[in-house]
C-alpha cells in the first residue's frame, strides 16, 4: 500500500485522477476482508458555516473517482479526533484547511494511525493532510528571521516558519499548492536555513505516490524536489 500526497485543488467537474490509485488500494484491502465496497475515513477540520458543503465536495469527488463509501468526520478548529474515526476503515483521507489545526486535531490518534498505515492501510493527504504526513513537517509560516519567504496570506496564520514532528509516514518535508501559491520558496528557504533536509512541493491537482520501493507522480502539474547541496539548494521538477 502507498502514501498519496495531493497538493490541493478542487473542482466540481474534476475526474479525480489523483484519487484513483488510492481508491483501488482501499478496494483491495476491503476485498481481503470480504467486503465489496471500501469504507474511506475522511477527516476534516474547520469550514465554519460551509462545513457541510465542504464535506459533500469530498464525498462527491471520491465517488466520481471510484466505487467507495466515504465516512466523513468533521470537527471545528480546536477540537480533536478520537480513535473511533479509524474503526473499520479501508483507507484514510485527511483533508485540507488550516494546517496547524489539522496537526493538533490528529495528535490523539497519531500512534494508532501509524500502526494502521504500517499494516497496509492506504493514506491520502490532501493539502494540509499531505503536509502533516511528513516525518519533519512544515505546518506554516511566511518568514524566517524576519525575512519574508512567501506570501503572508499563505502562512497558515503563523508568522515564522514552523517545523514539527509530523505523522512520520514519509521521510521528507512536504509543501503544497506549489505553483499556485508560490510555496516552493518556503520549502527552498527552510532547506537553506537548515530547518528541514529538503523535501517536495506539490502542485494542485497533482499527487506524489510513495510506495515501498518507488514513487511516482500523477496529475496535471509537477512535484518540485528540493535538496540541500554544498553550494546551496538544488531544485528539480518531477512530472507525471
Amino acid at each position: 500500500m502507498s502514501i498519496h500526497l495531493v497538493g490541493g485543488g478542487r473542482s466540481d467537474d474534476y475526474d479525480g485522477e489523483v484519487y484513483v490509485s488510492f481508491i483501488a488500494e482501499a478496494q483491495a484491502r476491503a476485498s481481503g476482508a470480504g467486503r465489496t465496497t471500501p469504507l474511506i475515513g475522511v477527516l476534516l477540520v474547520g469550514g465554519g458555516d460551509d462545513a457541510a458543503e465542504y464535506a459533500e465536495a469530498y464525498r462527491s469527488q471520491l465517488r466520481r473517482a471510484g466505487d467507495c463509501e466515504p465516512r466523513i468526520t468533521s470537527i471545528n478548529e480546536g477540537e480533536l479526533f478520537t480513535t473511533a474515526v479509524l474503526d473499520g476503515i479501508d483507507g484514510l483521507l485527511i483533508g485540507g484547511g488550516l494546517t496547524p489545526a489539522y496537526f493538533d486535531a490528529v495528535t490523539p490518534i497519531t500512534e494508532e494511525l501509524r500502526l494502521l498505515v504500517s499494516d497496509g492501510l492506504p493514506y491520502l493527504g490532501f493539502s494540509a493532510g499531505a503536509m502533516i504526513a511528513a516525518d519533519t513537517a512544515i505546518i506554516g509560516g511566511w518568514q524566517i528571521s524576519g525575512i519574508p519567504i512567501c506570501d503572508e496570506d499563505f502562512g497558515e496564520e503563523i508568522e515564522d516558519v514552523t517545523i514539527v514532528e509530523g505523522l512520520g509516514l514519509v521521510d521528507l518535508a512536504v509543501d503544497v499548492h506549489a505553483a499556485q501559491w508560490g510555496t516552493l520558496s518556503r520549502l527552498i528557504a527552510a532547506t537553506e536555513a537548515g530547518l528541514v533536509d529538503g523535501g517536495v512541493a506539490i502542485d494542485e491537482f497533482t499527487a506524489l505516490i510513495v510506495g515501498d520501493d518507488e514513487f511516482r507522480v500523477v496529475g496535471r502539474g509537477s512535484v518540485w524536489q528540493v535538496t540541500a547541496h554544498d553550494d546551496g539548494v538544488l531544485v528539480s521538477s518531477l512530472g507525471a
